[in-house]
């Protein structure tokens, strides 16, 4: 979703999804609903939201900082958002992201009319779109990659809106799913590959779009099912629904990290309860790396449902060693050093009366730098447990993820500069281990990985990406340029 390097959270040592979209059509209350619907994809993005809307005559933007409680606090700025259509957006701060120009949807005026796009993905290539866009005299407004897309959008030359934005897609490499408004319809839309999710769903006549099933949930519309990779599904205003697939067929290759970490473990994805997957996680991490202990304690909350699976398959009793505190904004700035290494404790405290004395497994969902696992060992220890036995829900994280996750550079991540012992060793635990990469396909209902075709996107674990990195690529010949010995010759 964005060209330059998003903000982890204060440690730089979570994964982080940068967005989430939702849309409706053919409803009075379309921006009540899309505001609803954000909520529920709040998990997906804290930083920023918006929702722009439709009246049959004009488009109307609310975009700001903060939560979609905070943006959207009132009927009354609802009511400044009128029409039977409306999408809306949330998002993880950006480096570079000057205040609201940033935020999304984006709107803007072509030759045919009005557009708005929303998007959750990443395009890989957007800077060498948008270098040759600027080169052709195109002005850009923000540092967002979904900006390069409404350009191609606009410079194409095909008569129609629909084969101008299918021209502009050809063009983009990448994850995307996109929710957009014209004046006569809203068109939603997944990669070839489907890397990043999106759903449909109906509440009365009107049709819904969102990132995941949680959202359609809490609007009270009925699922109706996936958009499909390389799908794009054209709504009108009279409701009659087109769906067109003009990418051909390719093997799809959804994000893994969904099922393990990133959408709510009450939506469903790929057919498949995201709790109840998690949940065989751990029953896998159980069969792979077992240990003589006496309590099972996730770290919350995403480590929650791997946890109860493990204790289920080893019999170890699950109890809750850690509580986190729901009331702890994230805080970029720390005041001092004391401060920020302070911020686990205010997230997460020990439940001393539960783990003193005992052998403990924590069950967390990844490790990306390491330190928080390492200051969550040690508040394990300083309660008093007797041993600390650490088992991590997905595959070591080896790779950065180009396709719309904030994952740090390659040699910031733990796994990509130490072994599993070395690893032990900095988180300071008694033992460590980590799901194989076939007990995850399994615990998504394959039998494994299918290693000559995968069947899902998983380069930040394997470093298999399945897509061109045309922007990574130019930065490393850049860089192989300006590291040319004087006098060389390329």
């Amino acid at each position: 979703m964005n060209i330059t390097h998003p903000f982890l959270d204060a440690d730089g040592d979570k994964l982080r999804e940068e967005c989430g979209i939702f849309g409706v059509i053919g409803s009075p209350e379309a921006a009540a609903i899309t505001a609803l619907g954000l909520h529920a994809l709040q998990h997906r993005g804290q930083e920023a939201c918006g929702i722009v809307s439709w009246d049959g005559h004009e488009f109307f933007a609310r975009r700001g900082l903060g939560h979609v409680a905070q943006v959207f606090a009132d009927q009354t700025i609802l009511n400044e958002l009128p029409g039977h259509m409306a999408s809306g957006h949330v998002r993880y701060s950006t480096t570079g992201g000057q205040g609201l120009r940033n935020v999304q949807p984006l709107h803007a005026d072509l030759a045919r009319g009005g557009f708005s796009i929303a998007h959750n993905g990443n395009i890989s290539n957007a800077m060498h779109l948008k270098q040759e866009l600027v080169d052709k005299g195109a002005i850009f407004q923000s540092t967002s990659d979904t900006e390069v897309i409404i350009h191609l959008i606009a410079t194409s030359r095909y008569p129609t809106l629909l084969d101008r934005f299918v021209d502009a897609l050809r063009m983009v490499e990448g994850a995307y799913s996109l929710i957009c408004q014209t004046p006569k319809r809203m068109i939603a839309c997944r990669d070839p590959l489907g890397i990043r999710p999106l759903v449909m769903g109906k509440i009365g006549e009107a049709t819904v779009f969102a990132s995941e099933t949680v959202a359609l949930d809490v609007v009270g519309a009925q699922f109706v099912r996936e958009i499909e990779p390389g799908e794009i599904v054209e709504v009108r205003q009279d409701g009659r629904i087109t769906s067109h697939r003009p990418f051909g067929n390719h093997p799809p290759r959804p994000c893994i990290f969904e099922h393990v970490y990133f959408s709510r473990p009450d939506s469903v994805s790929g057919g498949q309860s995201v709790y109840e997957v998690r949940r065989k996680i751990g029953i896998e991490l159980a069969r792979e790396a077992p240990v003589e202990a006496d309590l099972v304690v996730p770290v919350p909350d995403s480590g929650v449902p791997a946890a109860i699976g493990y204790a289920q398959e080893s019999g170890i009793p699950f109890g809750l060693g850690i509580i986190r505190s729901h009331y702890v904004g994230r805080t970029f700035i720390q005041p001092s050093d004391g401060a920020r290494h302070a911020d686990v404790k205010r997230k997460h405290n020990a439940n001393r009366a539960l783990v003193e004395g005992k052998r403990i497994v924590l069950i967390d969902d990844s490790i990306v730098r390491g330190t928080t696992s390492m200051k969550i060992v040690q508040m394990m220890r300083d309660a008093g447990a007797k041993e600390v036995h650490f088992r991590v829900a997905s595959p070591p994280t080896n790779n950065s993820c180009f396709y719309g996750v904030d994952t740090p550079e390659r040699h910031k991540l733990l796994a990509a500069r130490m072994d599993l012992q070395e690893m032990t060793t900095f988180i300071v635990a008694d033992s460590l281990a980590f799901v194989s990469i076939d007990g995850l396909y399994r615990a998504v209902g394959e039998n494994g990985r299918n290693n000559a075709c995968p069947q899902h996107c998983d380069a930040c674990f394997t470093g298999d990406y399945p897509t061109k990195l045309t922007d990574l690529a130019d930065r490393a010949a850049e860089a192989d340029q300006l590291n040319l010995p004087v006098g060389k010759v390329a």
